[in-house]
């Protein structure tokens, strides 16, 4: 079964930058839609990033939209998520996971229900 493997989480002041990774262990199709996610403490887990595993189509939540970018690499079945500018309220667990039932054009793209093969997340805490 496939599952993600995140990495690149740390610690950083504010304004700063950080790049996640999201390694898959086994083939995901092109077509899906890769998704990172963040959860912190006391809230649900929410999607910030998408894009389809062959393209380069990208979807953003508004709060991170002109900070964070997302690809992928097919060679290295990895993709990734560059995050700059980042503020104290991007502190959270990241995690990254794929869906087959949505697509970038959904009202809900980043629909948590609707995606699997959830890794264990990589911790990003942001200092102000």
């Amino acid at each position: 079964e496939v599952q993600f493997v995140e990495s690149g989480g740390g610690l950083v002041q504010a304004g700063g930058s950080l790049r996640l990774s999201c390694e898959a262990s086994g083939f995901i199709e092109d077509g899906y839609v890769i998704g990172w996610f963040r959860q912190s403490t006391g809230k649900e887990r929410e999607g910030v990033a998408a894009t389809v595993k062959g393209t380069t189509n990208t979807y953003y939540v508004d709060s991170v939209k002109g900070r964070f970018a997302i690809s992928s690499d097919n060679i290295k079945n990895t993709a990734y998520l560059q995050m700059n500018n980042l503020k104290a309220e991007d502190t959270a667990i990241y995690y990254c996971a794929a869906s087959a039932q949505v697509t970038l054009g959904d009202i809900r793209p980043l629909a948590t229900e609707l995606y699997e093969f959830w890794g264990q997340g990589t911790q990003v805490t942001v200092s102000s």
